[in-house]
């Protein structure tokens, strides 16, 4: 259906809806959400991104909900009523989802990352050799509708919806991989059993470390060295938890009899640095310093003369 005159007209302006934060310019600041908008812009769109950005940044998008393979928002438009707009995605079934979070849980980074809160920009290519891409390739791959007249597709209800989207990207990431399937609780819970389990039995990078009787050379049973802390106390004899309070002040191995010092001889700045230019003595002045240095070191200057540089 062709739209009728009164689509033509501006739109009801509306109070509490969901305004853009940007006012001009690019809308997307974090590069998942800058990299959703290109895709779409990729599409070659043309003024309907531009009147849906306009929407978007006046508020008359009134409500968004983001699940999987599915988001649904309303938007004002000129008639009285919403329009109700839908924009759906094909959600990754759970096999899928098992193999990306196999995959995530085995790295570190990218578990340390996501638990945080955060997208490393390395999870779009993890995903893609997945074969599980977090971003549409293709138009087609995205099923719109809005209840608008309008016969385009995307409408600017819709493109006002994409903008929108590509905002609440920014506020939680967790939101692009909940429309792909995979809520943030679910996620994170599946990264931490996956990552406890590894600890538990002892693989490289799991989030636990056991130490138990290793010695000062030995290595963590995870094939990590032990070092710092860790190496002093390797081995140490477990204390009862009465004990502690007696035994805090106490040091947990055995000082030495003195402090220790570093050798070095009494020329070691004089090494350090080049020779003096001529403006303040040349090599005789570098000659003289080390004489008195060596004068210092055996307990003082036995010749005044000699240990004072002129």
């Amino acid at each position: 259906m062709s739209p009728g005159f009164d689509d033509y007209r501006p739109p009801l302006r509306v109070e509490g809806g969901l305004r853009a934060r940007s006012t001009r310019g690019a809308i997307g600041q974090s590069w998942w959400s800058r990299r959703f908008v290109e895709v779409l812009e990729s599409f070659a769109l043309g003024s309907r991104l531009t009147r849906g950005r306009a929407y978007a940044r006046r508020g008359q998008v009134l409500r968004l909900d983001v699940s999987p393979g599915t988001v649904t928002a309303e938007v004002q438009g000129s008639r009285p009523r919403p329009y109700p707009v839908r924009i759906g995605l094909a959600a990754y079934p759970e096999k899928v989802w098992r193999r990306l979070e196999s995959e995530l849980a085995g790295q570190a980074f990218f578990s340390a990352r996501l638990l945080a809160g955060d997208l490393p920009a390395e999870l779009e290519e993890l995903f893609a050799d997945a074969g599980a891409p977090l971003f549409p390739a293709e138009i087609d791959e995205l099923d719109q509708s809005c209840g608008c007249p309008d016969f385009a597709v995307p409408c600017k209800h819709l493109a006002a919806t994409f903008y929108l989207l590509a905002e609440a990207f920014d506020a939680d990431p967790f939101h692009l991989l909940h429309w792909r399937g995979r809520s943030r609780a679910e996620l994170l819970d599946r990264l931490r059993t996956l990552r406890g389990a590894a600890a538990d039995r002892g693989e490289p990078g799991a989030d636990a470390v056991s130490v138990p009787d290793a010695g000062p050379d030995s290595t963590a049973s995870t094939g990590v060295p032990v070092v710092g802390a860790a190496r002093a106390l390797a081995g140490l004899p477990a204390v009862e938890p009465d004990e502690e309070l007696d035994r805090f002040w106490l040091a947990p191995v055995a000082l030495p009899d003195r402090s220790p010092t570093l050798a070095t001889g009494p020329e070691l700045l004089l090494r350090q640095l080049g020779a003096p230019g001529a403006g303040i003595g040349g090599p005789g002045l570098a000659e003289r310093l080390r004489r008195a240095y060596r004068e210092f070191g055996n307990g003082g200057a036995t010749n005044g003369a000699a240990a004072s540089p002129r």
